[in-house]
């Protein structure tokens, strides 16, 4: 769901040698040696530009998210139009969105997870490296020539090192790629109430308590704010208000959250959860709720329900992405409030002022241990490498065939959906659906790309949107410290114990249930939970990879 939100970096080197020893790590110089036997089916001459093509038909295991929005059928056009063109087809292990990472890492840590692992958010593929479950996939980059091309051509180097690279000097996941980072989820508001009421567009997160007062002293039966996004894998409170939020406020929360976070200002690693900044953060939705600004309701309720609450006008604030406003809200609020007007706003800026924090990663693909065991291990990478990497093969799993589902050329930025076809009311006439009907632009192979692209895909009201995010000024990601695995798998140990427990009493500050006043009490809880230990083995990691690479 989640911006998804959630793109780490990568890298690339001065040319194409460098970029194989820099990007594989010190085993891929042994890599063609230990590939012997692995090569059935591969194409013996497959470069940047070159359409792969199995030698003979092969099926690979794979792990499929299913989301609602667009169920999955294993009859979608996209997956007989990607068979006819690469001679590939799946054997499809298909799992619920809300099941997802859950599934997955119990089939990863039993050793019986798909070959192809798509839609895992950095760092979750770091919980899998001490068993050996996944590749390091660095090891075989070279295989892969349009991966390593954009990784070149767009200057992901340094990214990579300081994002992916672990202590062993190699990578376990394969990113989406962008040449540019950019940002999707944000606040949809009713704007037509706004309008009443004679107020502007908020653009801090003050000036939205102040538009949400407004709203409920002339709707005192509405709650303004009632979020979704809330009842994730992750737990209550995982969502996008919070990542939203934990950008502005220079902290880590929501989807964004993670157990360390770096402070510039001192110079070493600080625990999220036990920052002032997340505390302001606490507080401030605590005012909301006391003032029944907000519903309570916003941090465990179904999406479905939040968007009924939404497009039936018992509230008039909720998260969106850019699909979400036109095909969800703006339809629901058509049919049944003729007259409502919604828009998504530009993102809130809190404390930190006009920037943001975004990388140009996105969800990526991990590779099982087990599929190096197979004859078809060469081809298998080529096939990645073509449909998660290539223009060609991004362009069949977003946009499908030409003069069937779109027109124009994606080199020249000129796409456009044919004309009975529609998504995200890009051609809100169209009578089919890019992803319910034909199966592309799914979410598991549809990621990554150049800017040009990727504004194919927006309406000029995203478009606008995007301009206004590009001129924020991009915050550097935190510097690199690469753990051992011995490190990694207590650091994880840890770190699980302490977002339940930030998470349960976060909820309880927001509600009410627990006073502000209590915070060191919750601090002095968190050390218990070897807050304090945690840190400082990511602080000792990142002093020893500053000693040993500067």
């Amino acid at each position: 769901m989640h911006q998804l939100t959630r793109r780490q970096l990568l890298a690339a080197a001065g040319g194409a040698a460098t970029l194989v020893l820099v990007g594989c790590g010190s085993g891929d110089e042994n890599g063609d040696q230990n590939l012997d036997g692995k090569r059935v089916g591969a194409m013996d001459d497959y470069g940047v530009g070159d359409q792969f093509k199995a030698a003979e038909a092969l099926t690979f295991s794979i792990a499929i998210l299913d989301n609602p929005g667009y169920p999955y059928k294993a009859d979608w056009p996209f997956f007989q139009e990607l068979s006819k063109r690469t001679n590939i087809k799946f054997d499809a292990t298909v799992i619920p969105l809300s099941d997802y990472n859950q599934k997955r890492s119990v089939m990863v840590a039993a050793g019986n997870a798909p070959w192809i692992i798509p839609k895992t958010y950095h760092p979750s593929e770091e919980e899998y490296i001490a068993g050996g479950a996944v590749l390091p996939v660095s090891d075989y980059v070279h295989l892969m020539p349009h991966f390593q091309d954009k990784v070149k051509k767009w200057n992901l180097q340094p990214d990579i090192d300081a994002a992916l690279k672990q202590a062993d000097g190699k990578y376990y996941l394969l990113p989406g790629l962008h040449e540019d980072a950019w940002l999707d989820y944000s606040l949809a508001m009713r704007t037509d109430i706004l309008a009443q009421l004679n107020l502007q567009v908020p653009t801090t997160w003050d000036e939205l308590t102040t538009v949400l007062r407004a709203m409920k002293q002339a709707h005192p039966d509405v709650y303004p704010l009632s979020d979704r996004w809330s009842t994730t894998p992750e737990g209550p409170g995982a969502n996008n208000l919070l990542a939203h939020m934990s950008d502005a406020y220079d902290t880590r929360a929501g989807w964004d959250w993670r157990a360390y976070h770096w402070d510039p200002g001192a110079s070493k690693f600080v625990f999220p959860g036990a920052m002032d900044n997340y505390r302001q953060i606490l507080q401030y939705l605590n005012t909301l709720v006391s003032e029944k600004l907000m519903d309570p309701e916003s941090f465990t309720q179904q999406d479905d329900l939040a968007k009924q609450k939404f497009g039936t006008g018992k509230s008039f604030v909720i998260s969106t992405n850019a699909q979400e406003l036109i095909n969800s809200y703006r339809k629901d609020l058509t049919a049944r409030l003729p007259g409502a007007k919604v828009e998504k706003i530009t993102r809130l800026m809190g404390p930190m002022g006009a920037t943001k924090r975004q990388t140009r990663l996105e969800s990526g693909v991990m590779i099982s241990k087990k599929a190096l065991d197979s004859k078809n291990f060469v081809a298998m990478m080529q096939f990645v490498d073509w449909l998660w990497y290539s223009d060609e093969g991004q362009t069949l799993a977003k946009w499908g065939i030409k003069d069937q589902t779109f027109t124009g050329s994606a080199e020249e930025g000129t796409l456009k959906l044919a004309s009975d076809v529609d998504w995200a009311g890009l051609n809100p006439s169209g009578s089919k659906k890019l992803n319910v009907d034909y199966g592309y632009l799914n979410g598991v192979f549809a990621y990554g790309g150049s800017t040009k692209f990727l504004n194919s895909q927006f309406t000029e009201e995203e478009k606008k949107f995007q301009e206004a995010m590009a001129q924020r000024k991009l915050r550097p990601e935190d510097p690199a410290h690469p753990l051992t695995p011995e490190e990694r798998e207590q650091t994880t140990l840890w770190a699980t114990a302490l977002k339940d427990h930030v998470n349960q009493q976060s909820l309880r500050f927001i509600l009410g249930q627990r006073p502000l006043s209590d915070w060191n009490a919750y601090v002095s809880e968190l050390k218990g939970k070897n807050m304090d230990q945690l840190i400082e083995v990511h602080n000792k990691a990142y002093e020893r990879f500053k000693k040993e690479h500067g």
